[in-house]
């Protein structure tokens, strides 16, 4: 597959493509060089059926009773996700939750690299966590004229959410990971990813509770 041909892969592939694609490095580590729908199936949970129809967005190269050969698939699984080229990446809000992502060594292991980390608190700027030395929030737009910045991870506080993701619209960054726990809009031609991690506490407070296993909520 090469090309624009990655756009033939449906929208609601992508997640299980990141799923397939973990696994099948941890295999290829292993030593292993071929695995079945059946197997992969089993390691992570899915339908085997599902994953050949996954899979033949990528041509037909899977051979019955021998199964896919797991270099092959990964290649073409991490060129579908647009993982065979390196994403700049920044940080915008070196608290608690900034500050541990820019110490995360596992983003340049995918293809993401940290080129910066921004704040407005006189405090943390000029600390150094993971990629350099935390800069000022004024200095955002001048680093982004100069330097290719493709991701934006914001970490501010929910009331900063919004104007902090309008001034990274604005120099250009056309995608954000929001972690704030608040919905923020953007313009035209901007990807934004919201990651609630309150919401997802609260939903599994939710299944413990129905299973009986989180006490007396009454």
């Amino acid at each position: 597959m090469h090309g624009d041909e990655k756009r033939h892969v449906p929208a609601a592939t992508v997640p299980r493509l990141t799923l397939y694609l973990r696994k099948l490095r941890e295999l290829h580590a292993h030593g292993v060089a071929r695995v079945s729908s059946k197997d992969l199936a089993a390691m992570i949970d899915l339908n085997p059926a599902q994953i050949r129809k996954d899979f033949s967005y990528f041509g037909e190269f899977g051979t019955r009773g021998v199964g896919y050969e797991v270099p092959r698939l990964i290649a073409e699984i991490t060129r579908s996700l647009g993982l065979d080229r390196t994403w700049n990446a920044v940080i915008v809000g070196a608290g608690l939750l900034g500050t541990a992502l820019a110490r995360y060594r596992g983003f340049a292991d995918q293809g993401f690299r940290l080129v910066g980390v921004f704040d407005s608190s006189p405090g943390v700027i000029g600390a150094s966590y993971g990629s350099g030395r935390v800069r000022a929030i004024d200095e955002f737009e001048a680093f982004c004229a100069q330097e290719r910045v493709d991701i934006a991870l914001v970490t501010v506080p929910a009331a900063e959410a919004q104007t902090t993701v309008d001034r990274i619209a604005a120099a250009g960054v056309r995608a954000v990971l929001d972690f704030a726990p608040v919905r923020v809009s953007v313009p035209a031609g901007v990807i934004v990813r919201q990651v609630d991690l309150s919401s997802e506490l609260m939903i599994l407070a939710y299944s413990l509770a129905d299973d009986g296993a989180g006490g007396d909520v009454s």
